[in-house]
């Protein structure tokens, strides 16, 4: 048995089934972790979400920014962007089931000393204080006023964690630091601006998994969000958004023995964000 996670999907269908047949996945006996980012900008978001959820117990995804725009836009709380991809999905037969599938996924998993997140982890939460935090996060995305969260999801304000936050700013802070977080301060301030190349930071942020005495370090996070950023294998943080939506290839790592696995790009996508 193997557990295989994979780097931001977005769509490319064709690249997820040959880095499976690569990896000769067995559904039987092996698992599939996704760091979220199933859908958008990509041309077969609809098969991949019809796929990944016909994996059942074998797979594991948390949310990333683009599968909450998808549940947004679905509940009329965000307009389609022009870059956007999801028409197929939105006007699908199986539309609302693959949807609430979706809307019941995690925020963050947990298991054997590894962590599966989206984007990252602020550096002020322990592994088990950001875990109760998607929780909360999960609790309002699987329950009746769904709608109103997705409402209130949007924006970068606060900037940054307090125990004190409530209601939507407490949840806007925790979703933006797991689904979009890429750079920030020494005191866990996000910049969502910076899409870039690490070189390029502005003075005063680093990347999250930098952070001087990051409370997260003795996990080994697992993450995606950030392709200028591309492939990362440290002690505790692997990077595995290389971009295959751009051109780059998509990526696999197995857990159990730090193999990694790799597909091109068959169809490029111009960068026109």
């Amino acid at each position: 048995m193997a557990t295989y996670a994979v780097g931001d999907i977005q769509g490319c269908y064709n690249e997820l089934r040959q880095l499976l047949e690569q990896v000769k996945f067995d559904p039987a006996h092996d698992r599939l972790w996704f760091v979220g980012d199933l859908v958008n900008r990509g041309p077969d978001s609809l098969q991949v979400l019809r796929f990944v959820k016909s994996l059942g117990e074998r797979a594991i995804t948390v949310l990333g920014n683009h599968d909450l725009h998808l549940l947004a836009v679905a509940e009329g709380a965000a307009e389609l962007h022009h870059s956007d991809t999801l028409d197929e999905v939105l006007n699908a037969p199986d539309r609302d089931e693959l949807l609430f599938w979706l809307r019941q996924q995690r925020l963050l998993h947990c298991e054997n000393g590894f962590v599966l997140v989206h984007a990252g982890l602020l550096p002020q939460w322990t592994v088990a204080q950001a875990a109760a935090l998607a929780r909360e996060v999960e609790s309002a995305l699987r329950g009746n006023d769904y709608a109103d969260f997705f409402s209130r999801m949007y924006g970068n304000n606060p900037h940054g964690w307090s125990d004190d936050l409530a209601g939507a700013k407490r949840l806007r802070v925790i979703t933006n630091a797991f689904t979009r977080l890429r750079i920030c301060d020494a005191q866990g301030e996000m910049e969502f601006r910076f899409k870039g190349e690490v070189e390029k930071i502005p003075a005063g942020y680093m990347p999250w998994f930098d952070v001087p005495g990051r409370n997260s370090r003795d996990a080994i996070v697992i993450f995606g969000h950030w392709s200028a950023l591309g492939l990362k294998v440290t002690p505790n943080a692997i990077a595995l958004d290389t971009g295959c939506l751009w051109g780059g290839p998509m990526t696999a790592f197995r857990l159990e023995d730090g193999q990694l696995f790799q597909v091109s790009c068959n169809s490029p996508v111009a960068k026109n964000w």
